[in-house]
Formats: C-alpha cells, structure tokens, sequence
C-alpha cells in the first residue's frame, strides 16, 4: 500500500492547506438594497447555460447578466439566445472582464480549467462563484488559496448538495448530538446506466479534463461529509477501476450519429432528438470538434467507473465511500454511526424501492422517520434554488447550518477526491 506521501496528499499537507485557506479575507458580496450585482460567466455548457437561464428568469431583480464567454463562439452565441440575456458574448476572457466590468465572476467551464479562470479574476480584482469542484490537482488547489490570500477576493464554492432538505435536517441533528459523537460515515452512491454513461461520452471520461469522477462527481459527497463532521480530512486510501465502460467492450465508435452498432449497442443515444444539445453542441462542432455523443467505449476513457475511499478525519471519525456508474437504478444510502444512535437515509430512483427515507435510530431505542422536511421545488429537489437564494438573497442573513462552502470547503473536498486517484 503507498505511504501516504506517496499518495500524493499527506496529512501535514492536507493541514498546510487548511492554514492558508484560513487566513484569507472574507469580504462580503452585494446585499439587498444595493445595486444589482453584475455577472460575468465563463463557460456556456449545458450546465453553465442552465445557470444563466435561472439568473436571468429567478434573480433578475438583484443580479445582471453582464458577458458571456466560452472558447466556442457558436456556443457562446447559442447560449445567449437560450439564456435570454442582453449581454455581450466574447470568446477572450480578459476582454470580458475589462470591458463589462463586473461585481462577480461565475465560472461554469470544464472541470480543469476552473482553477485559471478563478485565478485570473482575481488578478483582475474580482469575486468568485465557481461551479464545483475547485481544482482537479492539488498545483491547483494551492494556487487558488494563495491567489486569493494574496489578492484578498471572495471565492463560494457552488455546492448545491448541502442544500437537499435530507441533508441539511442531518446536519443539524449532528450540531444537536442527536446520535452522539460520529465514529464513522457509510456511503454508497449508484449511478445508473443513463447517468453513469453520461460522463463516459462527454469530456469527463478523460482524467486531465475532469480530475476522474473521484473529482467531478464525487467532490460533492466528500464535501458533505466534511460538512457534516465538521473537521478536516487528513488521511486517504483508495481502489478503483475501469471494469464497464471505456475498453470493456469488443465493438466502439467515434461517436453515436456515425456508429455502424446502433442496432446492438444498449448505450446508443441519439442526440438529434435533444433539441437544446443540438443546438449547444451539435451545431457547433465545427469550432474545436467537441462531440457530446461520444461511444461510452472510447478506448481513450482512462477514468474509474468504480471505486472505493476511506478517509480518516481530524476528529477521529472514519468515511468508507464506494461509488459504481453501471447501476440498474439511481440512488445513495448513507450510514452515520454514533456512539449514541445512527442515522440512516436512502434515496432510490428506480428499482422499485421506496424512496427518500431519513431515519433516527438512537441506541436502545425503536427507529423513528424523520418526516419535518420542507419540501421546494427546482432544480436538484430544490437544492439549486436553495443554494441561489443564500448566494444572491440571503447574504446577510444567519447561516446556522453552515451552508455557505468557502475556498477551504471547496479544496478539501477535491483533495479528498485527488488524493484518492493518487492513491490508486
């Protein structure tokens, strides 16, 4: 097993982070009754777009668009007729920044490049919201912090699963010692075969790109588990494999549109009745080649479709995380072990099983259901909207759960994820 030096992220570097991470500023974003806040947004995907659109349609009276920018120009321009915003498009990202002058800077690119661009904003004198995760390295992790220690700008980090209903009554059953003292966490995420496939034809398949679903995906669990644990991650052991996708095929192609196996692949996916991915990919194509119907049996796919992590925190509790994207169906069960209870939630989406239970079960005790659980509506079982409303609505308001994920959160929990790849 390698040392955990070798592994890549050790604790005293874990620990090294968090001291630089904390010495940074926290200076504070617009707040009700001042002027709109002006928004600049780098990176006009699928995902970037649907970020616009919900500005502009939900937050129009406290935010502006100001600039749309992507390496693509067709997508850029494409992404602002979807969006439905008067603002300019540009394909160089200074250029946006000097000429539309803005409060804030979301960034919503391809996984690896989010580091750059959050970097370059505050060289330019800019806040930051980036879509997780922050880094895909730990280069990059450390040159953010140090970028914004040095430049003294404010970084969120947009971790919209802190905002699930089930998870935020956890985390404040835990500030209540419900269960007692956490000894350890239990957590199993299943990707089905649509959405695990996903990201086997898109850019995520490539480890430099995505820093490996260890990374892009799961960033998100490992920053609810910093969260609920409340302490630091200081040690990581991990396994994993490409035992599905990729190379575990005896036929491939390019891509779905040209592929001679339509009839036999289970995988095919015809993009061409997906309007808004026709219109934001597809038709744009011809400017850098980028394919969103990529074979999920691409040879070159060198990320994992299995793993698992355990982790060692500050505070002594233990993580045990495995996470397969091959499922029959979509879901999560989560474990959180004290020494007086345990909590239990399972979320299904398919399989016939019952979904969306929270359950406490205190030690001698019968298992209670959890039923107090405000439910919204939105994106993500109204995480998304949850998490908007507290960046751009509540900036002042109490936050006694600690949802608001600071440039700390965001690096530790990609490293979580990087020192587990390191690890493998």
């Amino acid at each position: 097993m390698p040392s955990s030096e070798q592994r890549g992220v050790s604790r005293r570097g874990f620990l090294a982070v968090g001291a630089a991470a904390l010495a940074v500023p926290a200076a504070a974003l617009s707040a009700e009754g001042r002027p709109k806040i002006r928004i600049a947004q780098v990176g006009t995907g699928d995902r970037g777009t649907h970020w616009g659109e919900d500005l502009v349609k939900n937050y129009g009276d406290v935010v502006t668009l100001v600039g749309l920018c992507d390496i693509n120009a067709k997508r850029v321009h494409a992404a602002r007729e979807m969006i439905g915003a008067d603002a300019p498009t540009y394909v160089d990202f200074d250029r946006m920044i000097q000429e539309t002058n803005p409060d804030l800077v979301l960034v919503t690119t391809t996984d690896s490049a989010h580091s750059a661009y959050i970097i370059r904003a505050m060289e330019l004198g800019k806040d930051v919201l980036t879509e997780k995760p922050l880094c895909t390295d730990e280069t990059q992790a450390q040159a953010v912090l140090d970028a914004e220690k040095k430049y003294g700008k404010r970084l969120i980090v947009a971790f919209n699963a802190r905002h699930y209903a089930q998870a935020k009554k956890i985390k404040q059953l835990l500030q209540e010692k419900a269960i007692g003292d956490v000894i350890s966490i239990d957590y199993q995420e299943y990707l089905n075969t649509s959405h695990g496939a996903s990201y086997f034809r898109r850019w995520h398949r490539i480890k430099e790109m995505s820093g490996t679903l260890l990374v892009s995906k799961s960033c998100h669990h490992f920053d609810q588990v910093n969260w609920w644990l409340d302490s630091a991650p200081v040690e990581v052991v991990a396994y994993g494999d490409l035992r599905f996708y990729g190379k575990n095929n005896p036929f491939r192609s390019t891509n779905c549109r040209v592929c001679p196996y339509k009839q036999k692949c289970p995988f095919y996916w015809d993009v061409t009745q997906i309007a808004r991915s026709m219109k934001l990919y597809v038709a744009c194509e011809s400017e850098d080649g980028y394919m969103i119907d990529g074979c999920v049996w691409r040879q070159d796919a060198n990320i994992y479709d299995t793993y698992s992590v355990m982790v060692k925190y500050a505070n002594g509790a233990r993580l045990t995380y495995t996470a397969n994207t091959f499922m029959p169906y979509e879901g999560q069960e989560i474990g959180i072990n004290g020494n007086k209870g345990r909590i239990d939630f399972n979320m299904y989406g398919g399989g016939g099983y019952e979904d969306g239970q929270l359950r406490m079960t205190k030690t001698f005790a019968m298992s209670e259901l959890v039923t107090d659980l405000p439910k919204r509506a939105g994106g993500h079982g109204g995480a998304d909207p949850s998490l908007r409303d507290l960046i751009f609505r509540e900036q002042d308001q109490p936050d006694p759960l600690g949802l608001k994920a600071s440039s700390l959160a965001g690096a530790y929990s990609s490293l979580v994820g990087i020192a587990a790849y390191r690890s493998i």
